[in-house]
């Protein structure tokens, strides 16, 4: 039998603020602890038992779950069981190469629009990512690492591919907290200082180049 997630709530629950919406301090909340395998592929989640451990009313907690469904790292069945979706190779294989063509089609867009602004934002979160990195705090170097790869999407102003990005990239998130949980963390953020040069560089080529790299490394 799979076993019930732990009783405890998860180290990393966000408190609830007047700004934030219930829904996604339960959805931050039980992705980190999917992301991280505290909630291991398989293990049953019970809405009533996720809402006590987070301190929520169900209703937060179902509509977390219905978006982590619809991400795939839920499966669930009416009436019947709500899982932590197992790891599929080729699903997530997939996932990986709509995601790494998405990113350096977003480089190769966005390089004739970065200003100075946008370079120092990408070195500004890449300095995040190594501290992170450094202390050992996975979900801030997740976080920091999204939002380095956030820079160029944003500057390409394609939407569609922006779209495409935020579909796709939490199937990754479990290949995500196992580099950065390892020495290769360390490449990632000299792979990105080479994406900053080149694309202070205004070489194009070159920088998707290191984009298509990076994402294909998490393989």
């Amino acid at each position: 039998m799979t076993p019930e997630p732990p009783d405890a709530a998860p180290a990393s629950v966000p408190a609830p603020t007047s700004r934030r919406l219930l829904r996604d301090v339960a959805y931050e909340a039980l992705l980190s602890s999917i992301v991280s395998g505290e909630y291991a592929p398989g293990a049953k989640l019970s809405d009533a038992a996720l809402a006590a451990r987070l301190g929520l009313s169900r209703a937060p907690v179902r509509d977390a779950l219905a978006r982590l469904a619809a991400e795939r790292l839920v499966v669930s069945k009416p009436q019947s069981y709500t899982r932590v979706a197992p790891l599929v190779a080729e699903e997530i294989r997939g996932a990986l190469a709509v995601v790494r063509a998405m990113h350096t089609l977003a480089v190769r867009e966005a390089l004739p629009r970065l200003k100075k602004s946008h370079l120092a934002e990408m070195r500004a979160a890449n300095a995040d990512f190594v501290r992170a990195v450094a202390a050992g705090d996975i979900a801030a170097a997740i976080g920091a690492d999204d939002a380095f790869h956030a820079v160029p999407v944003s500057a390409s102003g394609n939407q569609p591919l922006s779209d495409t990005v935020a579909r796709y990239t939490p199937l990754l998130r479990r290949l995500e907290h196992q580099r950065f949980s390892s020495e290769a963390a360390r490449a990632s953020a000299a792979r990105h200082e080479e994406l900053i040069a080149a694309c202070e560089a205004g070489d194009a080529e070159r920088a998707a180049e290191i984009s298509y790299e990076i994402w294909a490394e998490l393989e």
